[in-house]
């Protein structure tokens, strides 16, 4: 648990972002939110003060601080969201929707919130079926351009495999560090929120509250709502990640299911240029083979990500299919050159 000089620097450093942010928010509601949570981090920190009153006279940003403030000044906030949740600094649930109006998504209990966030495990669907896309497309350009460059069968067979395996496991290494680094830094963001509401509930309870009104709420049915919603322990803590830090503990996986599903879909899409070559064809058969069944994997797949993107399935898979076939082509132009120059 952090001590008292911790806990002081913690919220200077907090008063100081809030004001580099609200210096930097064009929207008037947003900016009075930050101004006041910068108010009340100010408090916080005179409260440890009080603890202990031999910590330093004057705050000195640190120089992570002071790059994130340097980068305000040229970028809004809402851009800088992940960047400025990583300091820890709360209210960035406003920038949720940008386009949505001030009052959008407020909970009138805690058993509504994040009910409107529920994905049915559609992102997860879609995870697999892009990374499928990047197996498929990744592993058939580099068959088509070992393939031009005139390797024999053997090797553009143990090439083709060794391109699956290679990119399946960085992409499982990759989304096994991701999920985990996110799910590292909510816990300690829970810990941190969970000792604050120990310390001042009431504090908390406001600064929710300022979140609220700053989304549309009356500041006296703000705090109403805000109190209501922190009155019971087993809720306070997932409103307070919800909306103060703007996370939200359903899009936290497994890091290992993550790995191992990133492992399977990008080898399942990687396979599929290799299929002829599988299937006992050779020389030029095999390559127009493993072309077309790539093609055709690539509309189909293209017409799956329609249903995401909302748009035509036939735009979408003759898009996905044009994508992968000009990058296809450019591996075989480059491979035909090198060929050509090692012969």
């Amino acid at each position: 648990m952090p001590g008292a000089s911790e806990s002081w620097y913690h919220e200077k450093e907090s008063a100081w972002l809030y004001g580099a942010v609200a210096a930097a928010e064009p929207d008037p509601a947003r900016r009075a939110l930050f101004v006041r949570l910068a108010a009340a981090a100010e408090e916080q920190a005179a409260h440890w003060r009080k603890v202990e009153p031999r910590l330093p006279g004057q705050y000195t940003p640190a120089f992570r601080a002071r790059v994130v403030g340097k980068l305000l000044r040229h970028i809004q906030p809402r851009h800088l969201r992940p960047i400025l949740a990583a300091m820890k600094l709360r209210g960035l649930s406003v920038y949720s929707n940008p386009r949505a109006p001030a009052s959008h998504n407020i909970p009138t209990s805690a058993s509504e919130v994040g009910g409107r966030h529920t994905s049915l495990g559609g992102n997860n669907l879609r995870a697999a079926v892009f990374g499928a896309s990047d197996g498929l497309v990744s592993n058939a350009a580099l068959v088509m351009g070992v393939a031009a460059a005139g390797v024999p069968q053997d090797s553009l067979l143990v090439t083709g495999a060794a391109g699956l395996l290679a990119g399946a496991l960085s992409m499982a290494a990759g989304e096994y560090v991701s999920v985990r680094s996110q799910r590292e830094f909510y816990e300690y963001q829970i810990a941190l929120e969970r000792q604050e509401l120990a310390e001042y509930p009431d504090a908390e309870a406001e600064e929710l509250a300022l979140i609220y009104n700053a989304r549309g709420l009356e500041m006296d049915e703000a705090r109403r709502i805000s109190r209501t919603m922190l009155a019971n322990p087993e809720h306070a803590l997932e409103v307070l990640a919800r909306e103060e830090l703007g996370l939200n503990p359903d899009d936290l996986g497994s890091p290992t299911r993550a790995a191992l599903a990133s492992f399977l879909s990008f080898a399942v899409g990687a396979a599929i240029p290799l299929l002829p070559f599988f299937a006992g064809l050779s020389g030029a058969r095999a390559i127009y083979g493993a072309a077309a069944v790539t093609a055709c994997s690539l509309f189909g797949i293209g017409v799956i990500l329609s249903l995401f993107t909302g748009h035509s399935a036939l735009r979408g898979g003759l898009r996905l299919m044009f994508i992968g076939s000009g990058a296809g082509l450019a591996a075989w132009a480059v491979g035909s050159v090198l060929g050509a120059s090692l012969s």
